[in-house]
């Protein structure tokens, strides 16, 4: 599967993004999807995922309350809303796909997504 990331942009701090990761192929369905972020010097770390089949979603902490994953199968579309932006969500944001089954107690891990989109930078001023 092809991911393709977009919707970043700059926005000041307390304000909001939607970001959308489009996937080519016909089996969107079969896969987890997460969404990861990378800031300048920092490793890539989990933000939130959806699971294929019961939707259920997982949290960073830093951004619970603030984020909300969501997926639309018809549309082979996972999507990032993003409010109370703080300057420290100022990263480049990666959406990735997972096959692992065990998803529920691996979503955070890097490691076991298959594939990866190209990033797309939100920057956030104070």
């Amino acid at each position: 599967v092809q991911l393709q990331a977009f919707g970043g942009g700059l926005v000041q701090a307390g304000g909001s993004l939607r970001l959308s990761c489009a996937a080519s192929g016909r089996t969107f369905y079969s896969y987890h999807m997460g969404w990861f972020r990378q800031a300048p010097g920092k490793e890539r770390e989990f933000v939130a995922g959806i699971s294929r089949s019961d939707g259920n979603t997982y949290y960073a902490d830093s951004v619970k309350g603030r984020f909300t994953v969501s997926r639309d199968n018809a549309k082979n579309t996972v999507y990032l809303q993003m409010n109370s932006l703080k300057p420290e969500d100022t990263a480049g944001y990666y959406c990735a796909a997972s096959t692992y089954t065990y998803y529920s107690e691996t979503y955070y891990n890097r490691g076991r997504y298959d594939y990866w989109g190209q990033g797309t930078q939100v920057t956030v001023s104070s």
